[in-house]
């Protein structure tokens, strides 16, 4: 059962290979969203301080009946964040707003600021110090795995030229039709985990009829489909819903996808439109990872 597989990290901690994405969960559903995951099996929970949920996922996190040592938490510094001191304060302010004595993990969302995503400039300095108090609070045994998001091979190489700590995770868009191979295979050379956000493309995957007639193949769901495809190709799944069937379904992966479909789906023609979701950065059209 894939709720039961995990991998190493680079510093001998388990994660598991599917957790549940909270973007878009409200904070006053967040707790009963947690709840419902737990029960099914979920240990990994992701949530960031950007999500503005903070709260009632740890409130779920607290009250699951599940013991804590159980659990893989895992938070974001918000993007906007870009010097030492703002981003320490954040992590303890997140630490106190979940109501918990301890992060399993706390990566960077955002190499640059949303507002200033892409651009020009890159931040590799302000990430140094970012960082830096990462790396300060998981000695502190506030945080015990800690890494980044959305970052680029240049960010990462940025980070690996000058730290103490290697970043243990990349969290990243990645979906049948995006995937990026080159930072993946980066990735893997650096002994980086690679998490998937979005694996389904935040719904768009589920009206591409390509998608659909390859699921058909293997008797399972256009979701189903996505979510084993991050997960051969070695990386965290971390699908978002609070439908507690939705949920039960995203862990009914237990298939294997042919060498041949895996080479198709990752070459799949670009899903060009994310709806609704086009005004967020990451869906916005530019290089992404």
């Amino acid at each position: 059962m894939i709720l039961n597989e995990t991998y190493t990290l680079s510093n001998g901690i388990k994660i598991p290979k599917l957790g549940l994405g909270t973007w878009f969960i409200d904070d006053d559903k967040a707790a009963e969203a947690v709840h419902r995951a737990v029960e099914l099996g979920y240990r990994l929970i992701d949530t960031a301080q950007a999500y503005g949920n903070e709260r009632g996922v740890g409130e779920g996190i607290r009250t699951c009946g599940v013991d804590r040592s159980e659990l893989f938490v895992a938070s974001k510094v918000a993007a906007e964040l870009k010097t030492y001191d703002s981003a320490a304060k954040s992590i303890d302010e997140t630490l106190e707003k979940m109501g918990l004595d301890y992060l399993d993990q706390m990566i960077i969302h955002s190499p640059q600021p949303w507002t200033e995503f892409r651009v020009e400039k890159r931040y590799f300095e302000e990430n140094k110090k970012v960082w830096r108090a990462l790396e300060d609070a998981q000695a502190a045994g506030k945080v015990r795995v800690i890494g980044v998001s959305n970052f680029l091979c240049d960010d990462l190489e940025n980070l690996l030229s000058d730290c103490r700590v290697k970043p243990a995770v990349n969290q990243i868009l990645l979906h049948i039709s995006n995937s990026d191979t080159a930072l993946v295979d980066y990735c893997k050379e650096q002994n980086i985990q690679v998490e998937a956000y979005s694996p389904i493309a935040h719904g768009e995957a589920l009206k591409n009829p390509a998608i659909a007639k390859m699921a058909e193949k293997y008797g399972v769901s256009a979701a189903q489909l996505c979510i084993r495809y991050v997960i051969q190709l070695g990386t965290v799944a971390l699908p978002k819903t609070a439908d507690p069937d939705h949920m039960k379904s995203n862990a009914d992966v237990d298939f294997v996808i042919s060498d041949e479909d895996m080479k198709l789906l990752t070459n799949m023609e670009h899903i060009s439109d994310y709806g609704d979701f086009n005004m967020f950065p990451v869906f916005s059209g530019k290089p992404l990872a």
